[in-house]
């Protein structure tokens, strides 16, 4: 099962966009992570297919979106892979014990884009699976700062999901410039955005971190339709999360 939305904002926006995709060259724009270099990255999968990221923020618990976990029960996290395409010895795959999704979440699709994957089991942290830092609570990424993107997500509209991770170098924009262009559906409490032309996210990415400074201050979640480049990419702003991610890691299991 492919998750083929990185939002359902994506068919809200579908009249304002111009009618011309992103171009074929590749959405992602970046280049092939070095081995391993990423080791708090996790494929999301169900049956054997990728269907988005997450990442690692301790040795029990995924941070991901909250749209990218609908069939809990099915989701195997797969940790330490490069080429997701092989059973590479470095893996680990654990089956997701209990998804937490960010209550108001249900009540805007659009909006309060969290979640956590309580795993079966701990993972095994080693020099290719390691957890990633979070910002503290209420923690700003100054603009323009550059921050890096990675993951298997689609490197063309209609393409499928990469097997080899990708990385590719974006700079925080202001909240000015992602209202200007998401109007009332950026929220700059709980929302970040990067914009470039060639540069971005696309399906298969969501839930996966912004990375700046080497903390996640975000995670992967709207993008628009067709991976359009004209638009930012939005992300959960983390730091809004910190005290029910605490809250929810601390429940008793």
């Amino acid at each position: 099962m492919m998750l083929l939305q990185l939002s359902l904002l994506c068919l809200l926006l579908q009249e304002r966009l111009p009618p011309t995709g992103a171009s074929e060259s590749g959405i992602l724009g970046g280049k092939t992570a070095k081995p391993h270099s990423r080791p708090y990255m996790a494929s999301l999968q169900v049956r054997g297919a990728h269907t988005c990221g997450g990442f690692l923020i301790r040795e029990d618990f995924i941070l991901t979106a909250a749209h990218c976990i609908y069939g809990c029960k099915e989701i195997t996290v797969v940790l330490g892979g490069h080429d997701i395409s092989k059973k590479e010895d470095s893996q680990q795959r654990i089956a997701a014990e209990k998804c937490h999704r960010y209550s108001l979440h249900t009540l805007d699709i659009n909006d309060f884009d969290i979640a956590l994957i309580k795993l079966r089991k701990n993972a095994s942290l080693d020099e290719r699976v390691k957890n990633i830092n979070l910002p503290s609570e209420g923690e700003n990424i100054s603009s323009h700062t550059q921050c890096l993107i990675p993951g298997w997500g689609r490197r063309k509209p209609g393409g499928v999901a990469e097997k080899i991770l990708r990385e590719v170098s974006v700079s925080i924009k202001t909240d000015k410039e992602c209202k200007k262009w998401w109007q009332k559906y950026y929220q700059p409490k709980r929302m970040l955005c990067t914009f470039d032309s060639k540069k971005g996210i696309c399906q298969g990415d969501s839930g996966g971190p912004l990375v700046c400074k080497d903390t996640a201050y975000g995670i992967a979640a709207l993008t628009a339709p067709n991976c359009n480049l004209s638009y930012p990419s939005i992300y959960t702003k983390v730091s809004s999360f910190i005290a029910w991610i605490n809250e929810i890691m601390n429940e008793k299991y």
